[in-house]
């Protein structure tokens, strides 16, 4: 595989009142090809992850949407995975690179979601959700807290325990300046917040979110330094009650099992990781699910510092992760490789994780319905 990061960027992720989801694309966009050093005639074809656009915004033909602010008239596509529409959108541009279809090609994720009240969102992002569990009236909080009392009940994990994940991701996020959460937070602090899904609480859960991020990839190199070496996605069922496992998603081991094989590395191999926490369980699971941690051991791992910048093994979530940055449910896909993009480019400022070579994306759908796993890595 010879696909190429040439650039890319990341918008401010918060809430973006007063800039329109037009203006976010175009302005995102425009600084991706900066980035790249290329101009827009440069494209082959535009990328668009989203999930939301069609319920909020009453505008479902984004491929044409962008590609008109973009000042292009290629083939252009909008795909949707849920919260894995960036790393879809992402997936499939590799896959039509590599088949020699398209030589240059961008990726935009975009999400705007903060114009509307908070139980519209919650009914909106349910939309990914199973028939059966629309019915019963359970959120996502819902479901996750499912998750994390089933986790708790097999390895022992704590409260304590589980709230160091979201005071690794605050401390990554005060250093990002795209982040929607520049502060820290103590474990006291997580421990006192709102409960919002017991025994999940506010501080255990990412926020509504604006954003968008756009990333330029290419069968040539130019002067890139970074190639993306594994791309691969894995499916499950949309219901929990169908699945064998509540302490392990299987889409995630079965995509993080054939992006290891087809990048001809182990997990040891990785050094800086984005992963998808839409709650803290989901880091927890997922450090496991990836090979970073044994096992019930992943929170425990979290917590002691082996995730943590400056002092950790597999540095988890640099950007500040879906909880510090923010999760614009289509923009994070994409937005997770730019991070590991500045990561191996040795861009990242103030969160640079200390000579990383190699990088990996984590991408979730629903409650695990759907991943999407890219390995990146650093070239000369």
């Amino acid at each position: 595989m010879k696909i190429h990061v040439l650039g890319g960027n990341t918008s401010k992720f918060g809430e973006l009142w007063d800039t329109s989801p037009r203006e976010l694309g175009r302005q995102t966009m425009k600084k991706a090809l900066q980035s790249a050093g290329i101009e827009a005639r440069g494209i082959d074809a535009l990328f668009v992850g989203n999930m939301l656009s069609g319920i909020f915004g009453n505008q479902e033909n984004l491929g044409a949407f962008y590609a008109e602010e973009l000042g292009v008239q290629v083939p252009a596509f909008r795909l949707e995975a849920a919260c894995a529409s960036g790393g879809l959108a992402l997936h499939s541009a590799v896959n039509a690179l590599l088949a020699g279809i398209y030589e240059t090609v961008m990726v935009l994720g975009i999400e705007k979601m903060t114009d509307h009240q908070q139980d519209v969102v919650s009914s909106a992002l349910m939309a990914a959700g199973s028939d059966e569990e629309r019915q019963t009236g359970i959120t996502f909080p819902g479901l996750y807290a499912l998750l994390t009392q089933a986790y708790m009940q097999e390895y022992g994990m704590t409260e304590a325990d589980l709230a160091a994940v979201a005071v690794k991701n605050h401390y990554h996020g005060s250093h990002n300046p795209n982040a929607q959460f520049r502060f820290p937070v103590t474990v006291e602090q997580v421990l006192l917040s709102a409960k919002v899904a017991d025994p999940l609480k506010l501080l255990d859960c990412s926020p509504i979110s604006d954003g968008a991020s756009a990333v330029i990839l290419s069968t040539k190199k130019h002067k890139s330094k970074v190639e993306i070496i594994a791309s691969t996605m894995a499916t499950d069922t949309l219901s929990l009650s169908d699945r064998s496992s509540f302490t392990s998603l299987g889409a995630v081991v079965r995509a993080a099992a054939k992006a290891y094989k087809a990048a001809g590395i182990q997990p040891k191999d990785v050094d800086v990781a984005e992963i998808h926490d839409c709650f803290s369980i989901a880091e927890v699971i997922a450090s496991e699910d990836l090979g970073f941690s044994k096992k019930g051991h992943g929170a425990l791992d979290i917590a002691s510092g082996k995730r943590t910048l400056g002092s950790g093994e597999v540095i988890l979530n640099s950007s500040g992760g879906l909880k510090a940055c923010g999760h614009p449910v289509g923009a994070t896909g994409v937005k997770q490789m730019v991070e590991i993009m500045e990561q191996l480019q040795g861009k990242a400022g103030d969160r640079q994780v200390h000579k990383a070579k190699v990088g990996l994306t984590h991408n979730v759908a629903g409650s695990g319905s759907q991943a999407v796993i890219h390995i990146l890595k650093g070239s000369i």
